[in-house]
């Protein structure tokens, strides 16, 4: 699956994504031309199917290239795309083991109905019933702060007691999961027609221009290069 191993940089992204995103509660799917990114890491677990040919991408600064290629949560990592075919799969690792994922992955290939329809009826992974409510509160995030005393009172607990939970069982924190909601709710409301500015307000960033430098750190692309040549299809 891995091959080619050296140390490299990804060169500047000229063209973002062409095709669809597939949303859904936990997880999405892009599917279309691939672009360039620039190094970044973010949260969710990411797989890339090439539908022709051998995906390329450069993690932690080694080449790797297969059919399908995983990426796990955290880990620094560039696309090259050489503007082909492929689907990416983000997922999050609070809902979904890796290993889980990369089978349906190899089952689907690059049918993207079917893989959405096995990722869909993938068991969730069990969690302690506290984070359980906080996620679900992290997941409501709409128009609202979400200060972190609201997230607290939620799971029971005080904001230390919270903060250690979260970053004790899951290795990541709690502002970290509220950053990806935002992302999550600020790139859909862009897709379904709100401007920019509109969308990154909505969800609770302080103006276009910080939700743009968020982007540009999880995913490695400019959002309105990226948003333009995407549609949108909700899995929820």
């Amino acid at each position: 699956m891995v091959s080619n191993a050296g140390t490299l940089t990804a060169s500047s992204p000229a063209q973002g994504w062409q095709g669809e995103l597939w949303l859904g509660r936990d997880f999405c799917l892009i599917a279309g031309m691939a672009g360039a990114t620039h190094a970044h890491a973010h949260y969710a677990h990411q797989i890339l199917i090439a539908c022709q040919g051998q995906a390329e991408v450069i993690v932690e600064g080694q080449l790797h290239r297969g059919q399908v290629l995983l990426i796990d949560s955290g880990r620094e990592h560039a696309m090259l795309a050489p503007r082909q075919p492929l689907i990416t799969l983000y997922a999050e690792p609070l809902a979904f083991e890796l290993q889980a994922l990369h089978e349906c992955c190899l089952t689907a290939g690059a049918d993207l109905e079917r893989l959405a329809e096995q990722i869909e009826n993938l068991p969730r992974r069990v969690l302690d019933i506290r984070l359980q409510k906080a996620l679900e509160r992290i997941r409501a995030v709409g128009d609202d702060a979400l200060p972190a005393d609201q997230l607290a009172h939620a799971a029971a607990l005080s904001v230390s007691q919270l903060e250690r939970l979260f970053t004790g069982s899951l290795g990541i924190s709690a502002r970290r999961l509220v950053l990806w909601q935002r992302l999550r709710q600020a790139l859909k409301l862009a897709l379904q027609g709100s401007n920019l500015t509109e969308a990154a307000m909505a969800a609770g960033f302080a103006d276009s221009a910080h939700f743009s430098r968020s982007v540009r750190r999880q995913f490695g692309v400019r959002a309105d290069n990226t948003l333009r040549h995407l549609c949108l299809r909700l899995l929820e």
